[in-house]
């Protein structure tokens, strides 16, 4: 009878990350081992709160004329999806301008913001030259994998 060999450090250090950035579901594969870390969503049983349309960039995206629905961005010719689960970044540093803004015009190759991911910043990178024509996602947001990040037209 084989035995399973488990990293209990692992497993708890992929459960601290799911507690501290709010995601449900992380994945991590090295070699031929691979962990993942499920936790159930949370029951909500307080009344929900409603946000107003301006506050989000998402609902933003809705709500102007001709604009697909939050949804179907990800399969937007122009939307630039997460490769990873992690935190966003918009700029390099607190205190430094941001690596992109909305109708900038950006060239192929050019970074577009960071993902921190298993302590490591990794560069999201536009994959087309185009115009910036929105920005989906804020700083310090937590991101799921294929989400979208940008849309460059």
């Amino acid at each position: 009878m084989s035995r399973l060999l488990v990293d209990a450090d692992a497993i708890r250090a992929l459960a601290d990350i799911l507690t501290d950035t709010g995601l449900t579901e992380i994945e991590v594969a090295e070699k031929d081992s691979r962990i993942r870390v499920v936790r159930a969503a949370a029951t909500v049983t307080a009344a929900p709160i409603q946000v107003p349309a301006a506050i989000t960039p998402a609902s933003a995206a809705a709500t102007s004329p001709g604009a697909p629905a939050p949804a179907d961005l990800s399969r937007h010719p122009g939307a630039v999806n997460s490769p990873m689960v992690g935190i966003a970044y918009l700029n390099p540093d607190p205190s430094s301008p941001p690596f992109i803004t909305e109708g900038q015009t950006v060239t192929a190759g050019q970074t577009l913001m960071l993902i921190e991911a298993m302590k490591t910043f990794n560069q999201i990178k536009t994959p087309r030259s185009g115009t910036v024509k929105q920005i989906l996602v804020t700083s310090n947001d937590p991101v799921e994998f294929g989400q979208p990040l940008v849309i460059i037209e």
